[in-house]
């Protein structure tokens, strides 16, 4: 039986803030919100209610009937299931996990089957990964800021990585696939986030991962991916290297007979790009026009599971690795087209502000000073409100001196 030393409302508070991302802070924010202007007046200041949320999360005082109302609302739950809800128990390995907790994605059931695979790994099933694997894709959505991403994925990967090590062997090769999809996905947002020494470690255990549970197509997936984190530093050699091993992994058949279009398709791109830094541009274009013509290519038996949501994602990621090769190339033209192409109705997320990124980048390369600093502007508004990093950095690289550099910390 999991214990813990706070009360189980207080654990269940934090469960639910965690699996909602959200901050005390943030918290303290709903609160007001949900409020009626004549409460939210006598309502303290942002820093005390964050300030409030952490005692209650401690379980050092429980909230009055006023804050119990204003949390029920934000939350939207009603009394008893944010403070004595039927899955009480259910709730506290979370708290002790740190997995993040998904309203009404699971019934009291399925989370206590979860729990107690946690305790005893030798209960982990198939229903377990089924379980996990959920909550990556909950948390895998382009709408996410990538640093909470990582908070949410990380304390998955530690689950799911104790899991396979003392789990039946009926469901350790699933375990360990979900383990290095999983890393591989803290390594893109770490990435995202600017972090690029901790995108590649993260990428380490993923590729690792990939080999252990024996899966090709896996393997393939993880070293196209570490192919595609560069940075100024970024060796040519390697990133050709890297996207050559993918494609060569995919060389083997692959027991359900599927074609690796979708794969191949993203290892070709990245490897224009390696080809781009090196200056070989005959040899990035064969690629990138490679890359293009196998993207169109995705049989209609693929699964998402099948192709990783490569094939979701492909025609936007080739499009902005081409750009950034056309960049790179020294032909912004080319890039501009290909970039306002695709932010057309563009959501608002930390990939759209790379590629604003990127444009704002290609104009100024253009010589059209004007254009490139209003779209630079929109990025780095658009990046500070989606936590995309790695866009800032591109636009440091815009003249114009519109972001400043850091100190370093």
């Amino acid at each position: 039986m999991i214990t813990i030393d706070i009360p189980n409302w207080a654990a269940r508070m934090r469960a639910w803030r965690r699996g909602r991302l959200w901050s005390r802070s943030e918290l303290g924010e709903r609160l007001a919100g949900t409020a009626d202007e004549a409460t939210r007046d006598r309502l303290p200041a942002q820093e005390e209610l964050a300030g409030m949320v952490r005692s209650w999360e401690a379980g050092e005082q429980r909230p009055d009937e006023l804050y119990a109302e204003l949390l029920c609302r934000a939350f939207d739950m009603n009394e008893a299931e944010l403070f004595s809800g039927e899955a009480a128990g259910t709730t506290l390995w979370h708290h002790l996990t740190g997995i993040p907790l998904l309203a009404g994605a699971f019934s009291a059931e399925e989370e206590e089957r979860a729990g107690r695979a946690i305790e005893n790994p030798h209960r982990a099933d198939d229903q377990t990964v089924a379980y996990f694997q959920t909550v990556l894709r909950a948390y895998s959505r382009p709408d996410l800021r990538p640093a909470r991403a990582v908070g949410a994925l990380s304390p998955l990967f530690t689950a799911v990585d104790g899991l396979h090590r003392d789990a039946g062997s009926g469901v350790r090769q699933a375990l360990l696939m979900l383990s290095a999809e999983d890393a591989e996905q803290i390594s893109r947002m770490h990435y995202e986030a600017g972090d690029l020494d901790e995108a590649l470690a993260w990428s380490d255990r993923a590729i690792l991962a990939a080999h252990q549970a024996g899966d090709e197509r896996l393997v393939a997936y993880t070293l196209a991916r570490r192919a595609g984190l560069q940075d100024a530093r970024s060796n040519p050699e390697q990133v050709i290297g890297l996207a050559v091993a993918a494609r060569e992994h995919l060389d083997s058949p692959h027991p359900l007979g599927r074609s690796p279009h979708p794969l191949d398709a993203m290892a070709r791109s990245h490897e224009a790009q390696g080809h781009a830094l090196a200056g070989a541009e005959d040899m990035c274009h064969r690629r990138l026009e490679e890359s293009a013509e196998e993207s169109g290519q995705v049989p209609e038996e693929s699964t998402e599971d099948d192709t990783l949501k490569v094939s979701d994602q492909l025609a936007g990621l080739h499009n902005t690795l081409a750009a950034g090769c056309l960049i790179q190339l020294h032909h912004p033209a080319d890039a501009i087209e290909l970039l306002e192409r695709d932010l057309h109705e563009a959501p608002s997320t930390y990939l759209t502000a790379y590629t604003m990124a990127c444009l704002a980048h290609a104009y100024a390369d253009a010589h059209e000073a004007e254009r490139s600093a209003g779209i630079a502007r929109q990025a780095l508004t658009l990046s500070r409100r989606t936590g995309a990093r790695r866009a800032m950095e591109e636009l440091r690289l815009v003249r114009g001196g519109l972001y400043q550099r850091p100190h370093p910390r």
